[in-house]
């Protein structure tokens, strides 16, 4: 298993897509700008016993005067007993498009030679770019190029799970959008589909949210202000995760 970010952005992006959303979906739309700035940490349990954590951050930034705002996403976790993850993702603050994503897991399993996955990608002239890096035990690291076409109006697979929060969606709706997925290096579909609303209580507290489908995921979103993901589990209930609480944001100094 991999942590958060990884289980569900690539969950979103199977290309089997939830039976409700086959036919008749609706665009998929992300209101980045709803985005307020959060510094949240989460609990991850594994078949109900506690295995790890994860610090989410939203941290708004303008770069210059007269230019669009940015959203920059970072979060780093632990999954005991043997993985560790950094991301950091950023967005246009206006328009929701994908600028860059840096994504780095090290591991250790019995049954892999790998202990170590990367990409360091971004958005130029309308195509992903940058690279990959694929460690393995002997402490060999494979660089591989990325140069592929981003279809207009696509995101990137992770706003499945970041952007939850501000899909423009309602309970009831099938929804979907073209994405890249970053670890998988393909164009896909990421697809959700909002259930009836539900009242969660978490170490946080109590949250009245609506939950996002997608394909072996589901989160727990607030609609209201601060608008936040709560909770997050498998479909198979095996992994979840819960807010335990927020803190002040840590800014950045890297622009």
């Amino acid at each position: 298993m991999r942590w958060l970010c990884f289980l569900l952005a690539n969950a979103a992006v199977a290309q089997s897509a939830p039976p409700a959303a086959r036919g008749g979906a609706k665009p998929l739309r992300f209101a980045i700008a709803a985005l307020g700035e959060a510094r949240d940490s989460f609990v991850f349990h594994v078949r109900g016993e506690e295995r790890g954590w994860a610090v989410w951050q939203y941290e708004q930034r303008r770069v210059a005067p007269g230019a669009d705002p940015l959203v920059v996403f970072t979060a780093v976790s632990e999954l005991r007993p043997a993985e560790a993850e950094s991301l950091r993702v950023t967005l246009n603050g206006r328009t929701g498009a994908p600028i860059s994503s840096f994504h780095r897991i090290e591991f250790f399993s019995p049954t892999s030679d790998t202990t170590m996955v990367e990409h360091d990608l971004g958005v130029q002239g309308g195509r992903v770019v940058g690279r990959r890096r694929v460690r393995v035990r002997n402490g060999t690291i494979r660089i591989i190029p990325v140069s592929v076409r981003l279809p207009a109006g696509a995101v990137w697979s992770d706003y499945g799970l970041l952007a939850a929060p501000v899909a423009d969606g309602a309970p009831g709706d099938s929804l979907a959008a073209p994405a890249y997925s970053e670890f998988g290096d393909s164009l896909t579909t990421l697809t959700l589909v909002a259930e009836p609303p539900d009242t969660v209580v978490v170490s946080a507290g109590r949250f009245e949210t609506m939950p996002l489908r997608g394909a072996a995921f589901r989160v727990y979103v607030t609609r209201t202000e601060p608008r936040r993901v709560v909770k997050g589990e498998s479909l198979d209930r095996v992994f979840d995760f819960e807010l335990a609480g927020s803190r002040p944001v840590v800014r950045s100094d890297r622009p």
